[in-house]
């Protein structure tokens, strides 16, 4: 139950030719109001690249001086990647299963189970390996003269310089990998953009950090494939995959030397049940840091190993009450004193500036919101510029401090989601902005955080009740009195308040997981509005936006207070004269799936309607490092799987429900449907379900558009009896 990186990774290389390496953590190219007009980046400190439009609505670059508003036409920038991608061979593109370089001038690309080499300029692919075995999961070094890849689950390094392809492991086997990583990992802990890659270069391009995985004591899960070989008596897929309480796939980190090929053990212990992951090194390349989490996931130790020995030091630890997760965003400070990590260990993500031996530098920000990303550290002037709420959970700001610790300033103000270009030197911040009731502008800032002058504002069309629909924030209190939920409710066109409306709760639900925010939807109606339905979209304590004191609520009870805090929506909803209870509908998939199936079951005396896509029904069906990190293992807490199972409540269902699941769907596998299906069926119940064939966790094609439709109809025949 894992989010795309590509549009930011697309800007970063984008603003490379116009910025020094170090500023280069600015921000994408930045949209408003669903407009076009947006900021390509910076010339230097005092200028910057603004896309506008002409009188025939043709794109025009400008590059315009900040203080005296006045520009000259410029041509878009050609980056090294646009370099890149116009000197390909005809037919040859770089897909996103390819690797790209840091400095985007080449290219290792799969083609036919090989590998290919290609640079800016050259006329031909050049071909580096040939045989039948499928190279996977490329990674350039930092200096781009080598590529670390996996095949048969073993790693391996091609020295591009040699033309030497290096082997650095032997023993790969059905259930042991090397760099390559286990799915439940992939999944849980190291994230999809991964794709399975589980190793990590050292600065200096001479070493490469891997996990070792041992799966042999992981159950193996199995999938029916309809449609292979032939179609017709089809193949089982099996895969090790541990549901909650299982086992556990054993991981050690391992450290190789790429000239001698030898491997340097960290000393953990293996027998150990515990998570090894998110490595980084020191900017000498000499030590590399490795993160540790316990099975329990309450506690995390950051450790500093030597790569010549295996031997290693605590540098960094952290105990919570309840769960917490890998910090992914560690920054690394570039002279070697130490690094930043963004902890939640006071209550709300903030940051702290620790040196390798374990000693805090300083605590960077103290704030009772959630920093939510460093943008910038610049090291020369000592300063962090950094992401955070601010008070409006449902907000985003950027902010500024030393690294001391002193002089914080709110570098945006005002309500709604604010997206910053800054400056080379960062004397200018270009702020785009906008919030749920306008499109907003593109407004310059000095370093003082003083607003310097609007530089665009985009239109806000007219409203017209006929074509526009009209969101609204709202705040519900909880039936405790503890949290005021943020919740956006969307009116329908030609909204008449005399009349009455059905509503369908469209959600996610899963723990720190916002569906709240304070930004323009843009002018044109969704297929709710277009079709006279009301769309809700609130988030519970354990969302995110109330920190850990909201989120421990979920601890070992996940479904609780999800389902409690929607009931208090729906009480708050039911009071609204326009709002017909009779019909309130309930969507979303995968968490939003449970969420959905839950509601109908557990929360039957609330919603009469929902559509529950490749739904989780009983956590002890999901993956442990996801479920555990929130449940514990069901032997430890049966009682709250229990409570959390849609299975317990089958018998309560009373509205209508349909169900969506992927035949093959290795990550919540359909066996959650069928369970729920099967519990159903022993109850008496009546319900809808559709399968859809040899489609995973997520629907493609014309199954995707099948389900869609479907969906469609569904709350078009219950909420007015029409297709």
């Amino acid at each position: 139950m894992n989010r795309s990186i590509t549009n930011r990774l697309l800007y970063i290389i984008v603003v490379a030719v116009l910025l020094p390496v170090t500023v280069l953590k600015s921000q994408m190219p930045i949209r408003g109001g669903g407009n076009q007009v947006r900021i390509m980046g910076w010339t230097d400190d005092t200028h910057y690249l603004i896309q506008t439009f002409d009188e025939n609505k043709q794109p025009v670059i400008r590059n315009v001086d900040i203080r005296t508003g006045k520009g000259t036409l410029a041509q878009a920038p050609k980056t090294p990647r646009d370099l890149l991608m116009e000197s390909l061979p005809a037919g040859v593109t770089i897909s996103y299963t390819d690797a790209v370089s840091e400095d985007a001038g080449s290219a290792a690309i799969f083609r036919e189970n090989d590998l290919y080499y290609f640079t800016a300029g050259a006329r031909e692919l050049r071909r580096l390996t040939n045989d039948n075995v499928p190279e996977v999961n490329a990674r350039f070094s930092p200096d781009g003269k080598k590529l670390a890849y996996t095949k048969n689950k073993d790693l391996y390094v091609y020295d591009l310089g040699t033309n030497k392809e290096i082997r650095l492991t032997y023993d790969a086997g059905d259930r042991i990998y090397n760099g390559y990583s286990a799915w439940v990992y992939m999944e849980e802990i190291l994230d999809r953009p991964s794709r399975y890659a589980a190793f990590w270069w050292a600065p200096d391009g001479n070493k490469i950090a891997y996990l070792r995985t041992d799966e042999t004591d992981v159950p193996v899960f199995t999938l029916n494939r309809l449609d292979e070989p032939d179609g017709i008596h089809g193949k089982l897929e099996q895969v090790p995959y541990p549901k909650a309480g299982d086992p556990n796939p054993k991981v050690k980190m391992g450290i190789a030397d790429i000239a001698t090929g030898l491997t340097t053990w960290v000393k953990t212990d293996y027998n150990v049940d515990q998570y090894i992951a998110w490595p980084f090194w020191t900017p000498d390349s000499k030590k590399l840091a490795v993160q540790i989490v316990n099975r329990d996931q309450n506690k995390m130790e950051f450790i500093l190993a030597d790569p010549a020995t295996g031997d290693f030091t605590l540098i960094y630890n952290e105990t919570q009450k309840a769960w917490l997760d890998f910090y992914k965003d560690v920054y690394v400070m570039k002279d070697g004193s130490g690094f930043i990590v963004r902890s939640v260990r006071s209550g709300w993500e903030n940051l702290y500036y620790y040196g390798w031996n374990n000693v805090l530098k300083s605590q960077l920000t103290s704030l009772d919101f959630r920093v939510t990303g460093i943008e910038r550290v610049d090291e020369a002037q000592k300063l962090v510029y950094f992401t955070a709420t601010g008070q409006e959970s449902t907000d985003s700001h950027l902010f500024r401090v030393g690294l001391d610790g002193k002089n914080l300033i709110q570098i945006t103000n005002g309500p709604g989601t604010h997206s910053v270009s800054i400056s080379p030197k960062g004397t200018w911040f270009l702020d785009t902005w906008s919030n749920l009731t306008t499109p907003g502008a593109i407004l310059a800032i000095d370093n003082k955080g003083k607003p310097y002058k609007e530089i665009y504002k985009f239109e806000q069309p007219p409203f017209d009740p006929s074509r526009n629909s009209r969101s609204e924030l709202v705040r519900i209190p909880t039936s405790d009195g503890l949290f005021n939920m943020p919740a956006i409710i969307t009116y329908p066109l030609n909204f008449d308040k005399t009349k009455k409306y059905p509503v369908i709760f469209r959600i996610y639900g899963g723990p720190d997981s916002k569906n709240v925010y304070n930004r323009w939807q843009g002018s044109s109606p969704s297929w709710d509005s277009q079709n006279g339905i009301i769309t809700f979209t609130v988030d519970h304590r354990g969302s995110g936006h109330f920190g850990k004191r909201g989120l421990d609520y979920l601890y070992r009870c996940l479904g609780k207070w999800e389902i409690l805090d929607y009931e208090d929506a729906v009480k708050w909803l039911r009071k609204l004269p326009f709002v017909d209870d009779t019909r309130m509908g309930i969507t979303g998939s995968s968490y939003g799936g449970y969420m959905t199936c839950l509601a109908l079951t557990k929360g039957a005396d609330y919603w009469t309607h929902g559509f529950a896509g490749s739904s989780v029904t009983d956590y002890r069906l999901y993956d442990n490092i996801y479920t555990e990190r929130y449940m514990d293992t069901p032997q430890d807490n049966p009682e709250g799987y229990r409570d959390g199972s849609t299975l317990t409540f089958a018998k309560n269902l009373k509205g209508k429900l349909y169900m969506t699941h992927g035949d093959i769907d290795d990550n919540v596998h359909m066996q959650n449907s069928i369970y729920l299906i099967s519990k159903l069926q022993d109850e008496g119940k009546t319900f809808q379900f559709m399968l859809y064939p040899d489609n995973r966790h997520g629907f493609t094609g014309a199954k995707a558009m099948h389900s869609r439709n479907e969906a469609y109809r569904f709350w078009l025949q219950n909420f007015f009896g029409r297709e």
